[in-house]
């Protein structure tokens, strides 16, 4: 075979001409100086380095390894930290807001509390992580100042950097917001808010940027295109070193774009430097070099560009020629060779000498294209390999229907992968676009014909599948499939050998595959037929415009009015939103259901169309009368006033609020009714309070007079107008005429006026007028009215029936004796029970005061005095009390009453006893952080003291009251009882036994990842301890074993059965070649694993490094060990078959040797210099060991040692 390139034999003898006496041998090749193979690394701020030597080799390669978690504390004054409530440390603002900040980013936050109460903050995490939780800290926790900061506008895109990358840095770095004005904003001040460190840290670092932007300069500079391939040099190596030594940044245009423009940028020393090394290098390669032309075939130029254009870069470096390729697109097939005229020759060789090799697409044809020599050569080991491929491989080729194929293939290639890894082989199916049913298998022959056989099986299979299309609309596709897929789910379920295939969304397509059993097929289609026709029947849908302020009501409270719609109905109801102009309501259903549903709506619009709504104020206290048992008084009201609707507020509200909502004239009638209603019922209390007089004095007058009994209606009763009379007749007509008269004088309405001293005015009309209201509730609503403050007049008016203004005068006759007939009673009491005779929220203390007619005060806490001898917050009973001012409670009113509230008083103080119990009980009888304590406090209400831990005392002492602290010991003591019950337990669980075994079967005994182990302890509910690998003193053989006696017994009779087992085992090594372990090992141990299942052995491999790397150890019952070395001897059998042609296939593919090699050879080196010598590697001073060191010598040329 000849070269394809063009060239006439003249010319090409003229460049060769001067290579004939000039033959480069190999001895002759370029031997690297000692620095440019090993470059010494930098020595940074070493003296006497200049700031223009250029950088060495190392400096762009060697990066530091930073950490991945990192931990950065900082510091926020006292004065600038913006919670200071030292009071709640660590649970206030300060901790909420570090946890959101945890979440949000990820780093761990820890608070500490200096002594100058400045707030300590370490942030651990991913560096990220930790500089955004550092800006969020100081944002939020740190108080914010701000200033501003001026630079030229043209450095503030320097400051913001690319896509905003330099601002965002800058932020997290120094935990500040940077505001930059908008490009059309005049202004260059820069705004920068945080804390005062940040802004000035921010300030610095902005300052620098601009600083740095005035030191830099720009040169463009315009040179031929052809001369740019010498000025950036052979994979752009002359350009980088440039660069490097220069400092300048150097860009050059890629090939691809015709520009002739370089453009140079840094500093403006370096820019200078690295422009005049430029023009010398193109005014130098201007002047030597000269151009040949050549003609090659166009289809060849790819091949002498080479991948990515890395065989034009290999000829420039080797020769130093630069070789201009037209462009792919244009028609030329001129290639112009530029350089040195001695080195054209060399170049143009290397362009002729490329063996290109061609495997023609289905043709059995490989193409070589070369130099003659070389391309025969390159034959002969083509050959070779083919040889070798037909003695081992085989393929067959199967003809397979096109339809079918890329179901061979599978979801993401699932099935085909399976196939080409079971049984090692090759598949190639045709692409769609060739239209080719011709699937070929290539491989070791036993698997080509296991994989034919599969294929066909698989399309013989698919041959007898049925596929079927179902027509079903698109917008019932997603009803079909259901939520995240559960209704096809269920489908699929219920025939599972059929596939069922939904078009993508995007295809607008209603066509659903069905693919199976033809029987199973049928079948899923009628299931799918009967769901799409009950889709189809349901889709019926309404559209009923009602006015916009109806759909509340017809969602109803709750949403009860359109659920209960919806479930009679059968159908689905959408409203519009709340903030949606549309009034249209869809109803979608069965057509009968819609229209039911419609009918249903328009009901309630057209009763709503006329209402009203309005409120009623009525006294709480009357609602519960007025509604009746269970509601009958309002139903009435509600049914006579055509079906209105009235709400009362719920119980506990204290709402007077009533509301009546209905027919505009039926409101009003409803509202007239209730309100009539009401008066009634606040009349009739009245006078059943008047009839019944004050504590029952004049009903129990009627009763001893007439011997009848008198029962008055209770406010739930239904008749509350009905009075029952029971006894004799006699009596109860008696009973009866007197009751009558005392009604009939309630309506003869007087005014009548009495004196009270003004010095008791003050008792009637305070607290709101409580008294004055007591008097209206029981005497028949009788007003009285005393005189303004200030008018001197002792004069007091009231008006109401006759018998009431009587009883009512006697009444504050009675008050006003009781008044001037007060006493003052004084009770000693400690002050520090005064809060347990209160009560919660003064409780205790009303009761007492309403109970006896009295009023009670209590003295100024005052605790300077307080002397006595505490214990753990308690004082000690023995104290002898003696009282203080603020131990004095002042009781007033009648005597008698006083006695009677005093004795009340002093039932209230608490008392203390004592409640033996065992010191060592005491602990969990206080519980975890003392909640078992408090438990027992809040639940008897009394005050529980544990003695200190030091003290060991058997007692606890109990205060509260009488009947409290009786409660509480009986508590205390069953509680005492259950303790002792579960130490006696914990005794019997302690039972422990120490067992020998042979540390070698511990691993076996703890099972992978502890399954064994775990699964014995709970099995038996023991505890099993084995000896710690690393503790020298401890027994290595001896098992511990914790637990109840019996069930420790069966745990180790478990443990022992388990040893024999494995005792009754034996190990056996095999050797395998190294080479097949990974295979027999396979992916993660996967292949590994499933062997030692199935033969239940276990398998060791050695370890990197071993003595014996072919060893392998199986341990097992004696058979099964037999059984799998076998099965391995087998596996490695066949593995190492694949291995021996992989480096069969190796081999052929090294180049030839070329005789015996010189090693690495080196000039200049410091051993080569006068003087010195090679280093002696067996010198402990030459080669020191790690962590020892040695006396200095002097200086050698290797420079001064470093350790």
């Amino acid at each position: 075979m000849s070269s394809v390139a063009v060239l006439t034999p003249e010319s090409f003898a003229e460049h060769r001409s001067g290579l004939k006496d000039q033959e480069i041998t190999e001895d002759e090749a370029y031997i690297p100086t000692y620095l440019e193979a090993f470059p010494p690394l930098p020595e940074k701020g070493a003296p006497g380095e200049k700031a223009g030597e250029p950088a060495s080799a190392w400096g762009s390669k060697i990066r530091p390894i930073k950490a991945s978690v990192i931990t950065q504390v900082f510091h926020v004054p006292l004065e600038e930290r913006r919670y200071k409530d030292n009071s709640q440390f660590g649970e206030g603002e300060e901790a909420k807001v570090c946890l959101d900040i945890m979440q949000r980013t990820g780093a761990h936050i820890e608070l500490s509390l200096a002594k100058d109460q400045g707030l300590s903050i370490m942030v651990t995490g991913k560096l990220d992580s930790v500089m955004k939780a550092r800006k969020e800290i100081v944002a939020r926790l740190q108080t914010q100042a701000s200033a501003t900061v001026a630079i030229p506008k043209e450095h503030h895109r320097f400051v913001i950097g690319k896509n905003g990358e330099k601002l965002q840095e800058l932020e997290l770095k120094t935990a500040t917001k940077i505001a930059i004005p908008r490009p059309d904003d005049p202004s260059a001040n820069i705004r920068i808010t945080g804390t005062k460190e940040g802004i000035e840290k921010a300030r610095h670092e902005i300052l620098l940027i601009s600083a740095e932007q005035d030191k830099r300069a720009v040169e463009r500079l315009s040179l031929e295109k052809a001369f740019h391939p010498f000025i950036a040099g052979a994979h752009n190596r002359l350009v980088q070193e440039l660069s490097q030594e220069t400092g300048a940044r150097i860009s050059i245009p890629p090939p691809s774009l015709p520009k002739d423009e370089i453009v140079i940028t840094g500093e403006k020393e370096a820019v200078a430097l690295a422009l005049s090394r430029i023009r010398a290098i193109y005014d130098d390669k201007k002047r030597k070099t000269t151009t040949i032309s050549v003609e090659v075939k166009k289809s060849q130029h790819k091949y002498i560009i080479g991948p990515k254009g890395n065989t034009l870069q290999e000829i420039l470096e080797a020769t130093g020629v630069s070789v201009e390729m037209p462009p792919l697109d244009s028609g030329s097939e001129t290639i112009i060779l530029r350089g040195e005229p001695d080195k054209l020759g060399p170049a143009l060789t290397q362009v002729y000498a490329k063996v290109h090799i061609e495997f023609t697409d289905g043709e059995e044809r490989i193409s070589l294209e070369g130099p003659t020599e070389e391309v025969e050569q390159a034959q002969a080991q083509i050959q070779e390999i083919i040889k070798d491929l037909l003695v081992r491989m085989d393929y067959t080729e199967v003809i397979i229907d096109q339809r079918f194929h890329r179901h061979l293939i599978g979801k993401n290639g699932a099935n085909i992968n399976r196939i080409k890894e079971q049984y090692k082989v090759s598949v190639r199916i045709p692409q769609d676009s060739e239209r080719s049913g011709l699937v070929r298998i290539e491989g070791d022959p036993k698997g080509v014909q296991l994989a034919r056989r599969e294929l066909i099986e698989m399309v013989q299979r698919m041959e007898n599948e049925r596929t079927k299309d179902l027509i079903v609309e698109q917008k019932f596709h997603r009803t079909i499939i259901g939520q995240k897929g559960e209704k096809i789910k269920e489908v699929r379920d219920k025939f599972p050998e059929v596939i069922i295939n939904f078009p993508d969304p995007s295809q607008k397509s209603d066509i659903v595959q069905l693919r199976g059993p033809k029987n199973e097929v049928e079948k899923c289609a009628k299931f799918l037929q009967k769901i799409i026709a009950d889709l189809i029947e349901n889709s019926f849908s309404l559209s009923v415009p009602i006015f916009k302020q109806f759909h509340k009501n017809i969602i109803g409270k709750g949403g009860a009015n359109i659920k209960k719609i919806r479930e009679e109905t059968n159908t689905k109801i959408d409203l519009p939103t709340e903030n949606s102009n549309s009034e249209m309501i869809v109803i979608t259903g069965k057509k009968s259901n819609c229209e039911a549903a419609r009918d249903r709506i328009l009901a309630i619009q057209r009763e709503l169309a006329n209402i009203k709504e309005t409120e009623v104020t009525i006294p709480a206290k009357l609602h519960n009368s007025l509604i009746g048992s269970k509601g009958c008084l309002v139903r009435s009201i509600m049914e006579d006033c055509g079906g209105v609707h009235i709400h009362f507020p719920s119980e506990g509200s204290g709402s007077d609020k009533v509301t009546i909502r209905g027919p505009v004239g039926e409101v009003e009638k409803a509202k007239k009714q209730l309100l009539q209603l009401a008066e009634e019922k606040v009349r009739k209390e009245s006078t059943y309070k008047f009839l019944i007089g004050r504590g029952g004095a004049n009903i129990r007058r009627v009763r001893d007079r007439t011997g009848a009994r008198i029962i008055f209606p209770s406010p739930d009763d239904t008749e509350q107008e009905l009075i029952t009379i029971v006894g004799k007749e006699e009596a109860v007509r008696q009973a009866q005429k007197e009751l009558e008269s005392l009604v009939k004088n309630l309506d003869d309405v007087v005014e009548d006026s009495m004196v009270v001293d003004v010095r008791h005015h003050r008792h009637f009309v305070c607290r709101r007028g409580q008294v004055l209201r007591e008097l209206a509730e029981e005497y028949g609503g009788v007003a009285v009215s005393f005189p303004r403050t200030g008018a001197n007049s002792q004069r007091v008016t009231l008006k109401g029936a006759k018998d009431c203004v009587e009883a009512a005068k006697k009444r504050i006759q009675e008050i006003i004796e009781d008044l001037e007939s007060q006493v003052s009673v004084e009770v000693a009491i400690p002050q520090r029970y005064h809060r347990a005779i209160m009560g919660p929220k003064g409780c205790r203390i009303q009761h007492i005061t309403r109970e006896h007619e009295v009023q009670i005060k209590f003295p100024e806490r005052d605790d300077s005095q307080e002397a006595s001898p505490q214990e753990n917050g308690e004082v000690s009973p023995e104290a002898e009390f003696v009282p203080r001012k603020c131990d004095i409670i002042t009781i007033s009113g009648r005597a008698e009453k006083c006695e009677q509230a005093k004795a009340a008083l002093l039932a209230l103080v608490p008392i203390t006893e004592d409640v033996e119990v065992s010191y060592e009980l005491h602990r969990y009888i206080i519980g975890q952080k003392g909640s078992g304590i408090r438990k027992m406090m809040e639940e008897y209400e009394v005050n529980i003291w544990v003695p200190q831990p030091e003290k060991q005392l058997d007692v606890i002492k109990v205060t509260g009251l009488v009947a409290n602290v009786e409660r509480a010991k009986q508590g205390l003591l069953e509680r005492v009882k259950e303790l002792q019950a579960e130490q006696e337990d914990r005794a019997l669980r302690s039972f422990k036994v120490t067992m020998s075994v042979d540390p070698k079967f511990h691993p076996k005994i703890i099972g992978r990842k502890g399954a064994v182990i775990s699964q014995i302890r709970k099995d038996h509910d023991v505890s099993i301890q084995f000896p710690d690998k690393g503790d020298e003193q401890q027994v290595c053989d001896l098992i511990v074993i914790s637990g109840y006696e019996r069930n420790v017994e069966e745990a180790r009779q478990a443990i022992q059965q388990l040893v024999a087992e494995l005792q009754e085992m034996v190990s056996q090594d095999v050797h395998l070649d190294p080479r097949t372990h990974a295979r027999i090992i396979g992916a993660r141990g996967k292949a590994i694993r499933k062997l030692m299942e199935e033969f239940k052995v276990d398998i060791r491999f050695p370890q990197p490094g071993s003595d014996e790397p072919d060893k392998v150890t199986v341990t097992g019952l004696p058979e099964t060990v037999d059984n799998a070395i076998d099965h391995l001897l087998n596996l490695e059998e066949e593995y190492m078959l694949s291995v021996t042609e992989t480096e069969t296939l190796a081999a052929y593919m090294k180049p030839p040797s070329g005789g015996p090699a010189k090693g690495f050879v080196v000039r200049d080196a410091p051993w080569n210099a006068a003087g010195n010598k090679a280093p002696d590697m067996s010198s402990a001073e030459d080669f020191p060991t790690f962590g020892t060191g040695v006396a200095p010598k002097q200086a050698s040329a290797w420079g001064p040692k470093k350790f």
